[in-house]
């Protein structure tokens, strides 16, 4: 029932962290299709108290690493907070790291992000989502941006990341404000993973554009 809906949606917001973080193992991953990752997030101000968020970022970092993933944003669990995190190890060949730019990245939390591009360059590669499971298309992103945030400490983060970490910060920056990866993407390169292990596991997708008929950024 509606009422029941937004009964449920009116709750505070540590009631429904306290839920999630009551059942064992990972967080459920909530899928696209649900209006959790079509809102825009609530900034966070203390809506979770210190040990409540301690715990809520312990589960995402647990719930990212079993799904496996590099990132995950708190609407993505179904909390609709400003928060994401992000960690890379980037287990990938050289030839990947040299084209994509694609180097480890420590575990990070990230509150009340913002990003903006710094230069004109965008890089487009084929990027997926937890929460669109089994796909994954092309998406031109600024080559590199500089990030402000704060850390789950409260103090300020301000960093410049390039390649692969800028594509992940602006994935997971953008969950938070009800942007997911298909909003930017090339739709003509929308690939089932099947396809992708077949055809498209280049380092670039240069050959999936050329065969799929789509332009990348110049």
């Amino acid at each position: 029932m509606a009422y029941e809906r937004d009964r449920t949606e009116s709750r505070p917001l540590s009631d429904r962290v306290e839920e999630l973080l009551a059942h064992e193992g990972p967080l459920p991953i909530v899928a696209a299709g649900d209006p959790v990752l079509r809102r825009t997030a609530e900034p966070f101000t203390g809506q979770l108290d210190p040990a409540l968020l301690a715990r809520f970022v312990a589960a995402l970092r647990a719930t990212m690493h079993a799904a496996p993933g590099v990132g995950l944003a708190a609407p993505q669990v179904g909390v609709s907070l400003r928060i994401a995190v992000i960690e890379d190890p980037a287990p990938v060949p050289e030839e990947v790291r040299l084209a994509r730019g694609r180097v480890p990245q420590p575990f990070r939390v990230l509150v009340n992000p913002s990003y903006e591009a710094v230069g004109p360059y965008r890089d487009a590669f084929f990027e997926g989502c937890l929460s669109v499971p089994g796909w994954q298309a092309v998406v031109a992103r600024h080559a590199k941006v500089r990030l402000r945030a704060l850390d789950e400490h409260g103090q300020a983060v301000d960093e410049e990341f390039a390649g692969w970490p800028a594509r992940i910060v602006q994935h997971e920056t953008d969950h938070l404000g009800g942007t997911l990866y298909l909003d930017r993407a090339e739709l003509r390169s929308f690939s089932s993973n099947q396809a992708m292990a077949d055809r498209w596991n280049d380092p670039t997708p240069a050959r999936a554009a050329r065969d799929l008929g789509f332009l990348l950024p110049e």
